[in-house]
């Protein structure tokens, strides 16, 4: 009785509720038809958000990257449950993410009434309040209005629009002048380039960060001061490396610029502007390439151009992505037999045709072949994907250059993870290993044919991509290739057949469980491999890296790799995601921390043995590193940092040499050049980019750098200390 009495009791309740829901639904469903917030609100927040969002959530509010989509049914899977409360407070807390907060609280009101509107809230006469606590679910239906669409796709099409005619002017080129003493670059010196030139990125093919000038020594680098710095331009992500030929600096600039230099003077020779201007946090062009006459650029539009190098003229240019369907470019060329090797970015929405690798004629621009880092339908390894479609197989960005192995004329790349990030996000099966996603690639340069391939981690699954640099070296009769990803484990390689060799855990990772010692394949934890949407996963190292696009340095003489590398960790937590076209991206939330047993010391640079694979020495600090590590016959080691320091090491023991503190933080690829017999450093300072600026701000908010101050320094001895 008591047991019937309280069901009835339970029921009756059940009902009242649904009839006043019901009740309370329809007159909110006919107060909605005119909406929670005005038309100048959305209109207000539209123009805001095109000024500071769309630069990584894209014009068309369709993602990239690690920015999620926010409009359609993936914004509503992640927000339908929550309140426009929920929607403000996220954005205030954490955007823009080099000023978050900063808007003030309207505007970001005004975004989320337009994020309303763009996913088919009309507005109407009552306005929206940072207090409103609206369900997102229950006024939203992710159906964005025609003529929204339109207008935002507009936009993103001019945002994406290629370059004006070459004239004189905002656009082309911008400022006129001619390098008067050039030497075209052949073949032969990109096999074995001149002591005192950079001429591509990491300076040599096997991609050794490494400067053969003794000049500056472990002695007198105390000494160094300040040539001349130029500005940049502010905006965007600057990751640069400097390319020095004959004394000549060609530097790449942000918003897809090129200017000459005399690495003398920093006097401008000549600017060409191509476009677009690009302001994304993300995507920063991180080098050109030189042959012959020719300045190869890549622009962040997935073009790629030849200018003189005398005269900064346009030369040809070349479609390397479809335009219109969001790909970009980050990585820059390599040169290999008058072929333009070039990599492609923007494959983490779906779409049918992936990502791919593709050579280029240097005299012509004409395409030569392609290469899918993603196996297709009935292509190799197209079923280590299951009955995955093509259109879902997304991901296989190549977002750093590859090297280049003269003697066996292999080419070699990493390949970035799948997307989502998640295998629960993805749909992928268990034993899914998503060829050629998280491998090395070793590639015929002459016709883009696959010689080998080795999948470091199979059915990536945390966004602990291996895309990073390949460094070549030779060790008695082995010929090696080394390598390291987000995870900070040093791979070991026979570079001839790809055989696993060895490995070393350069920073806490808790993600494998095991390794297996001949195969070098790792397993997951049993947690990682059970994953469900919306559960959160403990993982070490974070989507920071352990290591990232900041390159290691391999220094000859003392036998040695020297990895810039970071300690931070995060829960990630996996989102369900439309399986269509156009939708994809990361689907993940993340959460950052220290790591455990570092005192809070993200920055770690270590060196270690490259015969024994053990840690020779390292040292921690609070900041990371953002530059690739340049070391150089004279014994010293640079790299620069977050917090603003540009230092010098001792390449056998870590030991401080000298520092200085720049307008803002270091990042890019430092080098050394000389001119007339005198040694220069050159490094750059930077802003943008991915996690390992994200991370940061979240786990050590206090430490500051100016929010503009994208710049080229170049370093010199003093004039008694520097002749020879």
């Amino acid at each position: 009785m008591i047991i019937a009495y309280s069901r009835l009791g339970y029921d009756n309740r059940n009902m009242l509720f649904a009839r006043w829901y019901c009740l309370w639904a329809a007159a909110f469903a006919v107060s909605a038809q005119s909406g929670p917030f005005t038309a100048a609100q959305s209109s207000a927040g539209e123009s805001i958000y095109q000024t500071h969002c769309a630069t990584c959530h894209m014009a068309n509010l369709g993602g990239r990257n690690e920015a999620p989509q926010l409009a359609g049914g993936n914004f509503m899977k992640a927000w339908a449950r929550r309140s426009t409360r929920d929607l403000f407070i996220n954005m205030q807390s954490t955007m823009p993410p080099s000023n978050r907060g900063g808007l003030g609280e309207d505007a970001y009101v005004n975004i989320t009434a337009f994020l309303l509107e763009a996913n088919g809230v009309p507005p109407g006469p009552q306005p929206l309040t940072a207090a409103s606590r609206l369900p997102i679910g229950s006024i939203a239906n992710g159906q964005m209005s025609a003529a929204l669409r339109e207008r935002l796709n507009n936009a993103a099409t001019a945002n994406q629009a290629g370059p004006p005619p070459v004239v004189a002017g905002p656009k082309g080129l911008t400022v006129t002048g001619e390098v008067k003493k050039y030497t075209p670059v052949t073949d032969a010196m990109l096999r074995n380039p001149p002591p005192g030139d950079w001429l591509m990125i990491r300076r040599n093919y096997q991609g050794w960060s490494h400067s053969p000038l003794s000049q500056i020594t472990t002695a007198n680098v105390k000494t160094l001061q300040l040539a001349w710095v130029w500005a940049m331009n502010d905006g965007g992500a600057s990751q640069p490396t400097p390319i020095v030929h004959d004394g000549i600096i060609y530097l790449s600039n942000t918003s897809n610029t090129v200017q000459a230099l005399d690495g003398r003077s920093g006097e401008l020779i000549w600017e060409h502007r191509i476009g677009p201007e690009s302001t994304r946090a993300y995507g920063a062009t991180r080098s050109l390439a030189i042959y012959q006459d020719k300045i190869l650029v890549p622009t962040t539009d997935a073009k790629l151009y030849a200018l003189h190098a005398r005269t900064g003229k346009l030369m040809w240019q070349a479609d390397v992505g479809v335009p219109g369907r969001g790909y970009t470019n980050s990585a820059g060329p390599l040169v290999v037999n008058g072929k333009v090797i070039q990599s492609l970015t923007g494959c983490t929405q779906y779409k049918e045709e992936g990502c791919y690798i593709s050579a280029y004629d240097a005299e012509t621009g004409k395409q030569l072949w392609k290469f899918y880092t993603i196996a297709r339908e009935g292509q190799p390894g197209g079923d280590t994907w299951g009955t995955m479609p093509n259109l879902l197989r997304a991901g296989g960005d190549t977002w750093i250059t590859g090297s280049y192995d003269p003697d066996s004329n292999t080419a070699f790349w990493g390949i970035s993870q799948a997307k989502p990030w998640l295998r629960v996000s993805r749909g992928s099966k268990p034993g899914d290993k998503g060829l050629f996603t998280n491998s090395t690639l070793a590639l015929d340069p002459d016709n883009g044919t696959l010689r080998w391939h080795f999948q470091h981690v199979p059915g990536e699954s945390l966004d602990l991509d291996e895309v990073f640099e390949r460094v070549l070296v030779d060790s008695g009769d082995e010929k090696l290739l080394f390598t390291i990803g987000k995870a900070g484990i040093l791979w070991k390689l026979d570079r001839k057949t790809g055989k696993f060799l060895d490995y070393k855990e350069t920073v806490f990772q808790n993600v494998f469980s095991r390794i297996d010692p001949k195969t070098g394949e790792p397993t997951y934890r049993s947690d990682i491999l059970e994953q469900k949407i919306g559960q959160w996963i403990q993982a070490c190292p974070s989507t920071e890296g352990g290591h990232n696009w900041q390159a290691m340095s391999y220094h000859p003489e003392t036998g040695q790799l020297i990895i810039p590398l970071s300690q931070s960790c995060m829960d990630m937590a996996g989102r369900e995601v439309e399986f269509k076209a156009g939708s994809g991206g990361g689907a993940a939330d993340r959460r950052f921390y220290d790591m455990p047993g570092t005192k809070g010391k993200m920055g770690k640079l270590a060196a270690y043995d490259i015969r024994t694979m053990k840690q020779l020495w390292a040292i921690e600090q609070r900041a990371p590193f953002l530059t690739a590590v340049l070391s150089t016959a004279g014994g010293v080691a640079f790299a620069g940092d977050l917090d603003r320091y540009f230092r010098a090491y001792d390449v056998k023991n870590g030991a401080e040499l000298w520092k200085t503190r720049l307008g803002t933080s270091v990042q890019g690829h430092p080098v050394s050049f000389s001119i007339d017999g005198k040694q220069y450093v050159a490094v750059t300072t930077g802003l943008g980019g991915g996690s390992p600026r994200d991370v940061p701000r979240v786990v050590a908010p206090e430490i500051h750098h100016p929010a503009n101050g994208n710049a080229l320094y170049v370093f010199q001895l003093p004039d008694a200390a520097g002749s020879q």
